[in-house]
């Protein structure tokens, strides 16, 4: 196991909006690259699935897919982009909105436990017939694939599945070079809340009070379905049976994350007015204007 704590410190939160472009640079950002599936013959970390719904593309990083009543935030990162071209062409010859899409699903967790998650997704092909991604030929509308550590986050009520960066050779290369902000971006893991009765591991919950070895999450890898009306993902299939000891992943590092932490902290200060460090002359105390004497008239 890469690491026995991967939310020690309470903090792991996902960003407020899902980004519209990556810093990843492009030969590693694939989450399904033949290399890394080379190197953990036993399973890797993932989350993928299907989505069917009304698709509505906007090149300003606008776009969306609606099913039943709700709507979701579609986006894709630059390696996508020719994906995304091509689902555009593809509505605007047919002049079919309704699209089968294979995704990732991307959480968006908030600091405070009673400000519910968002979730949105990211494009990574379109299926006219079942044939182009193998993947979506094995799933069913809304259902996704879930590979990942079993546990509840500090932000989360709900307990979730958290997917990580795999490891490879080639990406830790790039972790190596790559400055702290880029780095804790690039090894942002996802936490994908799931509705799981009756699992065969208990969620695994840190107690940051708590002295000792606490074990740490099993490896999990599942179906689920995806339950738009209480926005969450439901159990209904175990592909694999838990494992003790996950694949090798990549994960920030408290020191990587205290540095930029730091660089936000003076950004933010930075960003306040400049002060002199002297201290501002008292004003004057007002002068009160005299008032006009009165005038009083002789007697005749």
């Amino acid at each position: 196991m890469t690491s026995t704590n991967p939310i020690s410190n309470g903090t792991e939160v996902e960003e407020q909006t899902p980004p519209t472009s990556s810093d990843i640079p492009p030969e590693v950002s694939d989450a399904e690259d033949s290399a890394e599936v080379a190197e953990h013959p036993d399973g890797i970390f993932q989350a993928v699935g299907v989505i069917i719904g009304e698709v509505n593309l906007d090149t300003e990083g606008k776009s969306t897919i609606t099913f039943g009543r709700s709507t979701y935030q579609l986006f894709y990162i630059p390696k996508k982009r020719r994906v995304f071209e091509a689902l555009k062409k593809e509505i605007e010859a047919t002049g079919e909105h309704t699209q089968r899409l294979l995704v990732y699903p991307k959480v968006i967790h908030f600091p405070r436990k009673e400000q519910p998650h968002q979730i949105a997704f990211q494009l990574v092909g379109f299926d006219k017939g079942r044939e182009e991604e193998a993947i979506s030929s094995q799933l069913e509308d809304f259902e996704f694939k879930f590979c990942g550590l079993w546990q509840f986050i500090p932000v989360c009520p709900t307990p979730c599945i958290s997917v990580f960066r795999n490891f490879t050779h080639q990406r830790l290369e790039f972790i190596k070079q790559a400055e702290p902000a880029k780095k804790v971006k690039f090894m942002k893991a996802s936490h994908i809340p799931l509705f799981w009765r009756d699992s065969p591991v208990r969620p695994f919950r840190f107690n940051p009070k708590a002295e000792g070895d606490q074990g740490h999450p099993a490896f999990v890898q599942v179906k689920a379905k995806f339950l738009p009306q209480r926005n969450v993902f439901g159990f209904f299939e175990l592909l694999a049976e838990p494992q003790e000891n996950a694949p090798k992943f990549l994960k920030a590092s408290k020191k990587d994350k205290a540095t930029l932490l730091e660089a936000k902290k003076k950004e933010m200060r930075g960003a306040a007015p400049a002060s002199t460090g002297t201290p501002a002359p008292a004003p004057k105390p007002k002068q009160p204007i005299p008032l006009p004497k009165k005038v009083v008239p002789e007697k005749s």
